[in-house]
């Protein structure tokens, strides 16, 4: 650290934490800010070194009140030790939490991004909040229990049991599950876990959960079933079958422009036709590939597999049939 004139990036949050709670005249002790903060003393106590070496901060450790405090009691942590690339890192950081607004985290995670980045905001330095604007999705609801049951059965790897709503059309049925991870896609969360009644794994929707318990019985997280590896490569979301494919697509217009702009997955290849592109690709993926064939409409055509051409094609006619419907109701 001898030579080091910034704060560690990896540091920076844990450095104003430690400032903004020794200013309000807290006191605190290297093991109070560890356990706010989660992290280990010796952490801590290498941020404080740094922070009187490096900053300058005249931080002072009081015998009676067994905490530190600022000899100056006026001294905040300026702006300036951060690069102005943390600065708007930051600050967009705290910009994406717009994404998780209707869920359980987000006061929390507000709060903490704020709280860590008022010592380096001021008005000249703040031009991202209107200029850079992140677009709201459709948010799912669910309640703060589910949330809370879950992210305990997580963090100590502990069965769950529920009813879950399988489809809009039945009730509810009981579950038993090892929850292995929480996912989040396009504003909505879900527990990739597995089944123990269907000995296999599963996706559950947190809005289709009720009645939620954790059970005594506790497990190892496997690394091979992690999500990650399940869908290694492909980049559609948070839904996926246990069967990987290879696709084909057709698009057209505007739909072979957007598929040219984006990474669909590691392994595609787009070949450029007369009127438009082919995109090929891997994914385990299958229900979101599907999706994105027909969210393209008339600019998407589907050539392999065989089963996602049948897919396309019983929609195409489900729709037809809807028109009719409707053009008769008319």
């Amino acid at each position: 650290m001898k030579n080091q004139k910034t704060i560690p990036k990896t540091a920076l949050s844990r450095i104003y934490f430690i400032d903004r709670e020794i200013a309000a005249g807290n006191y605190p002790n290297t093991r109070t800010l560890a356990e706010a903060h989660e992290t280990g003393t010796a952490t801590i106590s290498r941020d404080i070194e740094f922070m009187r070496d490096r900053m300058k901060a005249p931080i002072e450790y009081d015998f009676t009140r067994k905490g530190y405090y600022y000899t100056e009691k006026t001294f905040r942590l300026p702006a300036a030790f951060a690069s102005a690339n943390d600065m708007l890192a930051l600050g967009m950081a705290k910009t994406l939490l717009s994404l998780y607004q209707n869920t359980p985290i987000y006061d929390a995670a507000k709060g903490l991004m704020e709280s860590v980045t008022a010592p380096l905001e001021n008005d000249g330095n703040r031009w991202y909040e209107e200029r850079i604007i992140v677009p709201s999705v459709p948010a799912v609801q669910f309640s703060t229990e589910v949330w809370n049951i879950i992210c305990e059965a997580l963090r100590k790897n502990r069965v769950l049991k529920f009813e879950y709503r399988s489809t809009w059309k039945s009730g509810y049925s009981p579950r038993r599950v090892r929850p292995y991870q929480l996912l989040f896609d396009n504003g909505a969360w879900y527990i990739y876990a597995y089944s123990i009644q269907g000995k296999g794994m599963r996706m559950y929707s947190l809005p289709r959960i009720q009645n939620i318990s954790l059970e005594d019985e506790t497990f190892t997280f496997p690394a091979a079933a992690s999500y990650r590896a399940h869908v290694d490569g492909s980049y559609l979301g948070a839904y996926s079958s246990e069967k990987k494919r290879r696709f084909r697509i057709a698009f057209y217009n505007d739909g072979a422009m957007r598929i040219k702009e984006r990474l669909w997955a590691a392994d595609q290849k787009i070949k450029e036709t007369s009127d438009g592109v082919i995109l090929s690709f891997s994914s385990a993926q299958y229900g979101k590939v599907l999706e994105l064939v027909l969210a393209n409409g008339r600019d998407a055509l589907p050539i392999e597999p065989k089963e996602l051409v049948q897919d396309w094609r019983n929609n195409i006619y489900d729709m037809q049939k809807q028109a009719k419907s409707q053009k008769k109701r008319n």
